[in-house]
């Protein structure tokens, strides 16, 4: 697992057949991503912001430096499973976009991003990601806001396209309730069934050929969060005029 990297990331909201198609000329480049292989996997992620919602606001108001702590895993079967996770930083600098994670016990994750002390790291690398979220955590104040989970198919390319991964997610689900990782709560949809979120990532640069990909397939650029989606649709504070200035409003589903 990569645990540190800088990329480019471009989103798109798709209908699923649009996807499928998008995908079969894929297979002539990049293979299924060796972990999931061809019936992907399933993500759960709780998403941590300040009490006046910073990290949502900084997105809604296009801040070219902005950082975001999150708790990640891979769900294989029910979410009362998760033993592990990953505790990650997102952090954007006009278009590129950083990671910085390291794995935890589940109950240690949680310490972490409650500003509480845990056992020191033994990779020098993965101690300087836990004391950025311990410094995050205690100077903004940050609390649990906001779980999503999908079902997500990957691509990734190998040799002249190593760096190059392309995902598709559907049933995009949020809540803004019972925030933990591995509580059996209800996730409200929040993209429309038939639609999926597809993200081209690459580290140098989107290949020629995949830009004329996207050009004949006539996809157009989202620039989204599924964090900020889940909060706009489902948080009082968040009313449907913001949805409308970023352009969201299309994908608001009422369930």
């Amino acid at each position: 697992m990569i645990r540190r990297f800088n990329r480019y990331e471009l989103k798109y909201v798709l209908p699923w057949t649009k996807c499928e198609a998008i995908m079969e000329d894929l297979r002539l480049h990049l293979p299924a991503d060796r972990h999931a292989g061809q019936s992907g996997y399933r993500t759960v992620s709780l998403y941590y912001d300040s009490p006046a919602y910073d990290c949502f606001w900084a997105k809604f108001e296009g801040l070219k430096f902005r950082r975001k702590v999150r708790l990640r895993a891979y769900v294989d079967g029910s979410v009362d499973d998760i033993a592990e996770c990953l505790v990650e930083i997102k952090q954007r600098i006009n278009r590129t976009v950083q990671k910085r994670r390291l794995v935890l016990p589940l109950e240690q994750a949680e310490r972490l991003c409650k500003g509480q002390s845990i056992a020191r790291c033994a990779d020098p690398l993965d101690q300087s990601v836990a004391d950025e979220v311990t410094y995050l955590v205690r100077t903004m104040h940050l609390r649990p806001a906001a779980i999503t989970a999908y079902h997500r198919h990957a691509l990734e390319g190998l040799h002249t396209n190593a760096g190059l991964r392309v995902t598709f997610d559907t049933d995009v689900r949020s809540r803004v309730s019972a925030l933990k990782l591995d509580a059996s709560a209800e996730n409200k949809l929040i993209v429309p069934p038939g639609w999926a979120i597809m993200e081209v990532k690459a580290n140098n640069g989107v290949p020629a050929w995949m830009i004329g990909l996207l050009a004949r397939h006539e996809c157009q650029l989202k620039r989204m969060s599924k964090y900020c989606l889940g909060l706009a649709t489902l948080k009082p504070l968040c009313e449907r005029a913001l949805l409308l200035q970023a352009g969201l409003a299309p994908l608001v589903v009422e369930n």
